[in-house]
């Protein structure tokens, strides 16, 4: 069983904690959030709970040992537990969207001593319509392209997962139309127009439960893999590679 600190306990985060703690490959066995719970208040799901903004990470690692840290909180976090990530040989899922490519370049250096994947959207159906969308437009650079992302009313930024879908495809961010309406979690599409026909790859996640998910195909996979840094991409061409070597069954006699 993995041991796991959880970063970060927004509503993306309560929704990953639900996750982990009903996957019997894993024990969820604190929460880190950025301040201390207000006293009186119940701790979330009765775990310890580290504070960010008056602790000292090392410490806590001390205290209570993981093998793992899934993070959901904000960029900043990775500048606090990088190292004892470094040092512990910890396995890392970042799924955080606001990187800059310092940030970046940092997570990529802890990929030296540790199993590191970034994501700036953790769902297993997202990461599959980023790869399916790259392997049409090789396969059809004539053809147009437009990026459509739907999120809640109260969202203000341009999506980072459309942003990355955007770049991967290497489309400006101008391609990119977002809409915001009511309490949608999340909405992707890739619209692709060739002559006589119209192509549309869509995700849409129902519940943030799918971050949580998410997290865990990656914790499973992470822990077949060798120290280093990875993606998402990493992990599912190599399934995708295996599924295609493998001998097709033959007709039953």
């Amino acid at each position: 069983m993995i041991k796991v600190g959880l970063v970060g306990y927004g509503k993306a985060g309560q929704a990953v904690a639900e996750v982990l703690r009903q996957d019997p490959r894993f024990d969820l066995v604190w929460i880190a959030k950025r301040n201390p719970v207000p006293e009186g208040q119940p701790q979330p799901l009765g775990l310890p709970v580290f504070a960010m903004s008056q602790g000292n990470f090392g410490e806590w690692l001390d205290a209570h040992p993981v093998d793992a840290l899934v993070d959901f909180s904000t960029a900043e976090s990775i500048h606090l537990y990088g190292e004892e990530v470094r040092k512990r040989h910890l396995t890392l899922v970042s799924a955080i969207s606001a990187y800059s490519d310092e940030d970046l370049a940092y997570a990529r250096t802890l990929g030296e001593q540790a199993r590191v994947l970034c994501s700036p959207n953790i769902t297993l159906g997202i990461n599959f319509l980023i790869l399916s969308a790259r392997m049409l437009r090789g396969i059809a650079p004539f053809a147009d392209v437009e990026i459509l992302e739907q999120h809640f009313r109260e969202k203000p930024e341009v999506s980072g997962t459309a942003r990355k879908i955007a770049q991967s495809l290497e489309l400006e961010d101008g391609r990119i139309t977002s809409l915001r309406l009511g309490g949608i979690v999340g909405v992707h599409e890739v619209i692709f127009g060739f002559p006589y026909q119209t192509v549309r790859i869509t995700h849409e996640s129902i519940r943030r439960e799918a971050f949580g998910t998410g997290a865990a195909f990656a914790l499973g996979e992470l822990s077949k893999r060798p120290h280093g840094f990875y993606t998402f991409d990493d992990l599912l061409m190599r399934m995708i590679r295996e599924q295609l070597t493998q001998p097709e069954a033959g007709p039953s006699s």
